[in-house]
């Protein structure tokens, strides 16, 4: 018989959140205040992978210091006040407490930096729902991907991968639960493109949290 899922990490931007305008917004503050053109548009595509990675994309360039020019001027706006404009998907927090309502463990593994994300858990209210939030940086040294993210995350609650589920909304998240040995449900709700999709046939995905929730429920009784 298969162990019943009674923990649950979740991505946060794109899975429970919608990031997109607090983010675009900062990322175009950050290269109008620094008289930089962005090499590519700010579409919801830059929404997902670390800041730095991000940056350099957006710059078309690896000079360490106009990456961390252009990272001061976003986390400035961001982690000030353009967090706040994030908001809940719609279902997301009735799905929430009917998972906690039924004793799950919950958790955030976010490419997001800690600051920002424990500042949106406090203005969303969030922080009764999780056992724990972490991002890259909660860690020292930074966890150098989401993979070994959930890794240092299971490794510090103790939780097995039988009874672990991920739930994200990008390959990648969906490559870090494969990589720890988890299973993965894919929600496309988010910031998911058409060839990302091409790519996640082989996962479970669910259009509605209210599809996820009764699937959620099924792994964990």
């Amino acid at each position: 018989m298969a162990a019943r899922k009674r923990q649950v990490i979740f991505d946060l931007d794109g899975t429970l959140i919608d990031s997109s305008t607090s983010i675009l917004q900062s990322f175009e503050a950050a290269f109008t205040k620094t008289g930089v053109t962005p090499q590519k548009p700010l579409t919801q595509e830059m929404i997902g992978p670390p800041l730095m990675p991000t940056l350099r994309t957006l710059s078309g360039s690896n000079d360490p210091g106009l990456l961390e020019t252009l990272a001061a001027a976003f986390k400035a706006e961001y982690d000030t006040h353009a967090y706040q404009a994030a908001t809940v998907f719609a279902g997301i927090e009735s799905f929430l407490k009917r998972l906690q309502q039924h004793g799950l463990q919950m958790y955030i593994a976010t490419n997001k930096r800690i600051l920002p994300t424990t500042r949106i858990m406090q203005h969303l209210q969030w922080a009764h729902y999780f056992a724990g939030v972490y991002a890259l940086d909660y860690f020292t040294p930074p966890a150098p991907s989401k993979k070994d993210m959930v890794c240092n995350i299971m490794a510090l609650h103790g939780l097995s991968p039988e009874a672990t589920l991920f739930v994200g909304d990008r390959i990648e998240d969906g490559l870090a639960a494969e990589g720890n040995g988890l299973d993965f449900a894919m929600v496309t709700w988010g910031y998911l493109d058409d060839t990302q999709g091409e790519m996640a046939e082989h996962w479970q995905c669910f259009s509605t949290p209210e599809a996820l929730a009764e699937y959620v429920l099924a792994k964990a009784d």
